[in-house]
């Protein structure tokens, strides 16, 4: 075979492997992609928001914008906004417009006292239990109030058990993928239907723990728990050191125990460390906090009462309820601090309040059910629980700018649009985890949007006015990002300011 021959074959093979491989050829990162027939190409807007994504530290991402025209839900842009991705916290978007559509802004939890004897004298002859149904915004203080009425009936002495009730909910404790290192903390917290919160943050299953400098150089830091309690073992290591040495306290409960290590050292008349620390066997804490409400209103348990968990007999009698604040109240604290365990209990609720089922598999079908309602495409979404910590939630930024726009015609939906963090308002239950953030921008106090954060992750979605007096509904998305969380969030705040300062006419 000659030499121009075989130079021809060779060009036609090089030809066909091409060819074959053309199909997995990817799209320049610079070029906006999946616009749909329904999209309306702003070409300035496109350019504005594909020159911001072209930063290097996108590099190896993959990232998902969607922007919608809010009073139609027209699409205006989207940069991979079919591809499915990880949401973070931006899943308790999802969350509470399911909460909002199926239990209603006025829904309130309860936490019941019932008794199974009677009152003689100023004895209750029988068992006294704490029911709980849910209530992630129980305190100290609404077990004192609870103890003090049971004082007012003329109750001192209680010849039976304390028993606390948490059998509203099935009974377990962490969604199917968190993390290990994360359960010890407050982000990581076990649901129960019986719980409680050290204080108005409504950290739901976690203690707060101070750890103070001793008197002297040596001496064992001085440990304080938020509410107090025995429930909790305190094993305290640390010691106080000089003045100008640096402070290494760490705070961490042992896996499988309520034991707390306090290893590390804080300096003399240094400043304090705090952690919320989250409760192994929540609903026993609820319990010993209650009895010690008990004792506090001079009502105490004789003979062989004890106090255990258990479950309230169909023949009980109430004794006094406490209701909780109502849910689009409760929204503000969930919504702007980014609160996990509301989350959570949130997606149980729903199933207990829908399908008679407290479980995370009863309430996740609930919230598909009413994503399905909004026009988002449920077969493109992998829902694992409320809050936003699994890394295998996915859902594509389409999706949740599809049903940002949509859910703008409920009743509810003023309550929703409050929870979200404000940008740029310093107020911390106004401007919630985006305070900070796009301050002194045209951003600022016009953005409202729910953030989102794991390792590897970062999201931004909400509403934003244009400079021009259109709202838009936006969905930003990054997975896989190596390096600075606040490189990330930098270029998520150029996208919402470029929206802001935008011109649509």
């Amino acid at each position: 075979m000659n030499t121009a021959k075989l130079w021809k074959k060779g060009i036609l093979l090089l030809m066909l492997i091409l060819l074959a491989f053309a199909p997995f050829t990817s799209l320049e990162k610079s070029q906006p992609v999946n616009a749909s027939t329904e999209t309306t190409q702003d070409q300035s807007l496109a350019e504005k928001l594909t020159s911001i994504l072209t930063n290097n530290s996108l590099n190896g991402t993959t990232t998902g914008v969607s922007v919608r025209k809010a009073d139609t839900g027209e699409l205006l842009y989207s940069f991979y906004g079919d591809h499915r991705l990880h949401p973070a916290s931006n899943m308790k978007i999802l969350t509470t417009v399911a909460a909002l559509k199926k239990l209603g802004p006025d829904y309130q939890f309860s936490t019941e006292v019932l008794t199974d004897g009677r009152v003689r004298g100023n004895v209750l002859q029988g068992n006294l239990y704490l029911k709980g149904k849910g209530d992630p915004t129980l305190l100290k203080e609404d077990l004192d109030q609870m103890a003090a009425k049971l004082k007012s009936l003329g109750i001192k002495q209680i010849n039976g058990n304390l028993i606390g009730d948490d059998s509203w909910y099935d009974d377990v404790r962490l969604s199917q993928d968190l993390n290990w290192s994360d359960e010890p903390f407050y982000t990581g917290a076990q649901v129960s239907a019986l719980t409680l919160s050290p204080n108005e943050d409504y950290d739901a299953g976690t203690i707060i723990v101070d750890v103070l400098p001793g008197k002297s150089v040596g001496d064992k830091p001085i440990v304080t728990l938020t509410p107090q309690t025995e429930y909790v073992e305190i094993v305290n290591k640390a010691e106080t050191v000089k003045k100008d040495h640096s402070k290494t306290i760490s705070i961490e409960r042992e896996h499988g125990s309520n034991r707390i290590f306090i290893t590390g050292a804080i300096p003399l008349e240094g400043s304090s460390s705090r952690s919320w620390v989250s409760i192994w066997e929540p609903t026993g804490y609820a319990v010993d906090v209650f009895k010690k409400s008990l004792e506090e209103n001079n009502i105490t348990i004789i003979g062989r009462g004890r106090a255990t968990v258990g479950k309230v007999p169909a023949n009980a009698t109430l004794l006094t309820e406490r209701k909780s604040m109502p849910l689009h109240e409760l929204l503000i604290p969930f919504m702007k601090l980014s609160n996990n365990g509301h989350g959570e209990t949130l997606a149980k609720e729903m199933g207990r309040a829908v399908y008679d089922e407290g479980s995370w598999d009863e309430g996740l079908r609930v919230m598909k059910e009413v994503l399905g309602n909004y026009g988002v495409n449920t077969s493109t979404l992998l829902l694992r629980d409320g809050s936003g910590m699994s890394h295998k939630n996915l859902i594509p930024s389409n999706e949740l700018s599809q049903l940002l726009f949509a859910i703008q015609t409920e009743d509810w939906y003023p309550a929703f649009e409050k929870s979200l963090p404000v940008a740029g308002n310093t107020e911390r239950l106004v401007g919630g985890t985006l305070r900070s953030r796009m301050l002194n921008t045209a951003a600022a106090n016009n953005v409202l949007a729910k953030t989102g954060s794991l390792t590897g992750v970062s999201s931004l979605s909400g509403y934003v006015t244009t400079k021009d007096g259109h709202k838009l509904a936006f969905s930003i998305i990054v997975n896989n990002y190596l390096g600075a969380s606040s490189t990330i969030t930098k270029i998520e705040d150029q996208i919402a300011i470029a929206l802001a300062e935008h011109e649509l006419e």
